[in-house]
């Protein structure tokens, strides 16, 4: 019987709290996919469209350029496009969630948003399990931040 002495969700913070810049980069984008896997499916859209809201024109370009890779027509780099289409996506509306709120966290991340608000924005939302398969994942990140080499 393993001894747990704090809460998985504890154990991210600190683990990202520990570890540096590039490994904390990663910490954070496991943990919005990890939310995006979590949205209820009728709050898809919602988010979506607040994450795309949010993105400038490099980014508009990326998320255009990866429904382009689906074979849903022509993408164009517009946010009322990309809105109009989500719903086309099917099954890949998860993913386009998670490319449009990492294209939005990796700005926040570069513009120097602290990386506790926004832990302290997602990890609520995560179930006790996720959040133990997330702390896991931290832990390799820690020692491969630590070793400096592949877990």
């Amino acid at each position: 019987m393993p001894l747990c002495f704090i809460e998985p969700r504890d154990a991210i913070r600190v683990i990202a709290d520990s570890v540096g810049r590039e490994a904390r980069r990663q910490i954070l984008g496991e943990v919005v996919h990890a939310w995006v896997d979590e949205i209820p499916e009728e709050e898809l859209a919602a988010h979506y469209a607040k994450a795309v809201a949010d993105l400038d024109e490099h980014d508009l370009s990326m998320l255009a350029a990866w429904h382009a890779t689906l074979d849903a027509g022509a993408a164009i780099a517009n946010k009322d496009f990309l809105l109009g289409a989500f719903t086309m996506l099917g099954d890949n509306r998860r993913e386009a969630l998670k490319i449009a709120a990492g294209l939005r966290g990796e700005e926040a991340f570069n513009l120097g948003v602290a990386e506790e608000q926004a832990l302290d924005t997602v990890l609520p939302w995560l179930s006790r399990g996720r959040c133990a398969e997330l702390a896991q994942d931290c832990l390799e990140l820690y020692v491969w931040d630590r070793l400096g080499s592949d877990c």
